[in-house]
């Protein structure tokens, strides 16, 4: 990499990156959800149609997937608070970097299964 570029690869990078990436998909599904909510004054056959569509393995895949990006972001925002707002926080932020990604994987594996489990359900039958 020549020097002096802005891009180091690093840590702050990547959770950068992940938190912009996140805060877009929480946006595309709040203006899905806003739309498809707004079908109900339109149609409501057709807003059943719609959350019909919603009861399938696949979504409850998408679901987890919305879980985590919301997680991620949530934490992840604590984090950039505390380093902007604490005087060492610049200093730890990496180390607040893993704890966040470890407080993530662990809730985040608490929840596989409720969700995963109630898609395998669906997918299957049971």
């Amino acid at each position: 990499m020549p020097a002096g570029t802005l891009y180091r690869g690093r840590e702050g990078m990547w959770s950068w990156v992940a938190h912009r990436v996140t805060g877009v998909l929480i946006f595309f599904f709040l203006f899905v959800h806003v739309l498809d909510t707004a079908l109900v004054r339109v149609s409501p056959e057709a807003y059943d149609e719609v959350v019909a569509t919603y009861k399938t393995p696949i979504v409850a895949l998408l679901e987890y997937g919305l879980v985590a990006a919301i997680l991620f972001h949530a934490l992840n925002g604590l984090r950039v608070v505390a380093v902007d707002f604490w005087s060492k926080g610049p200093r730890y932020q990496k180390q607040m970097l893993w704890t966040v990604v470890g407080i993530w994987v662990v809730l985040m594996a608490g929840s596989l299964y409720p969700i995963l489990g109630h898609a395998a359900r669906e997918l299957f039958g049971s």
